[in-house]
């Protein structure tokens, strides 16, 4: 009969030891549940909060990224209208310069023409003159006799003026 002294059920240990369990469980509920509760909740708190301060800067970061490219769009915008208008100003500068050139080039044709015409009118006179000389010497050697020589030039000078002007009317 020994061996049912050892299977025998005692209920009052039972009892205790339920008793026992159920202190034990309240206890670590108290003193250990419920403050690794708190520290689990203020760390998902914690991460909550980080999560959302991430999300707000990521937003943030793309509202700057397009104010930026719109800046950027901006500065390309003005700085081609800086090139057209750079550009344009570069192109009537061209024209001014030409156009001085033109008109430097017109004028140096014009007192070129000019003075060619005073060099041709002035061989022109040097020829008469030279003309009238040897007409005025050889009309002497011809005749033997001395003229008056002042008749004679004027005599000379208006037939030369005759065939001057036939020859103007030539050219």
């Amino acid at each position: 009969m020994q061996t049912l002294d050892v299977i025998s059920v005692n209920l009052w240990q039972i009892l205790i030891s339920l008793i026992n369990l159920v202190l034990l469980f309240l206890i670590l509920k108290f003193f250990l549940y419920k403050p690794v509760k708190k520290v689990l909740a203020a760390r998902q708190a914690e991460l909550d909060e980080k999560y959302s301060a991430a999300e707000t800067a990521k937003q943030q970061a793309a509202a700057d990224k397009a104010a930026w490219e719109e800046k950027l769009q901006g500065a390309e915008a003005e700085a081609e209208a800086m090139i057209q208008a750079a550009a344009a100003k570069a192109g009537i500068r061209g024209e001014k310069i030409v156009a001085e050139a033109k008109d430097k080039a017109d004028s140096i044709i014009r007192q070129a023409q000019t003075e060619a015409e005073l060099e041709r009118q002035k061989a022109k006179d040097d020829i008469k003159r030279e003309i009238v000389s040897v007409s005025t010497v050889l009309t002497e050697k011809m005749l033997d006799r001395e003229i008056n020589e002042q008749d004679h030039r004027t005599l000379i000078e208006s037939f030369i003026e005759k065939i001057g002007d036939d020859d103007d009317g030539n050219e």
